[in-house]
């Protein structure tokens, strides 16, 4: 059973190395985002599974975050799937996507829990390569209305 990377897994080569992230989360729509910095570390596992580790630091020092993610192309269903975990959350967010039409972006599909606690909703990272030292990662959540509000953003430059 051993598969061969494929051109989608080959899209993800583009991740592997060392980053250095600057970002901002945005906790409500009454309050100010929150600045973030850190460094990420991708490394390719057999060609077929990008495994990033990440780790920074918020706008305190009691703000110092880990996190691990792992994304891989699933040949049988035709689509990017993966895992993320982070210290300072207890949710694993299990990924599913697919390039859009331009090969420039990953929307990765999850289910999560909501803001105020009381159930879940829809939520989707994206991945943007901007240019072979430059990519944007991003998060947005479904909104009770309808539409998407983005949460978080990530600009990595290679280190």
């Amino acid at each position: 059973m051993f598969e061969k990377p494929q051109s989608e897994h080959a899209w993800l080569e583009q991740l592997v190395g060392r980053w250095i992230s600057e970002g901002e989360c945005f906790m409500g729509p009454d309050q100010e985002p929150q600045k973030n910095s850190g460094r990420m570390n991708c490394r390719s596992l057999g060609g077929l599974w990008l495994i990033g580790e990440g780790e920074g630091d918020g706008n305190s020092p009691e703000e110092k975050w880990s996190s691990i993610i792992t994304l891989g192309y699933d040949i049988k269903q035709q689509r990017y799937v993966g895992t993320f975990v982070a210290s300072m959350m207890t949710h694993l967010w299990l990924y599913k996507g697919v390039l859009d039409a331009s090969g420039k972006k990953l929307p990765l599909d999850s289910e999560g829990p909501r803001f105020d606690g009381n159930g879940t909703t829809q939520y989707r990272d994206t991945i943007e390569i901007v240019d072979q030292d430059h990519w944007i990662f991003s998060g947005e959540v479904l909104t009770d209305d309808g539409s998407w509000q983005t949460i978080m953003t990530s600009h990595n430059r290679r280190e």
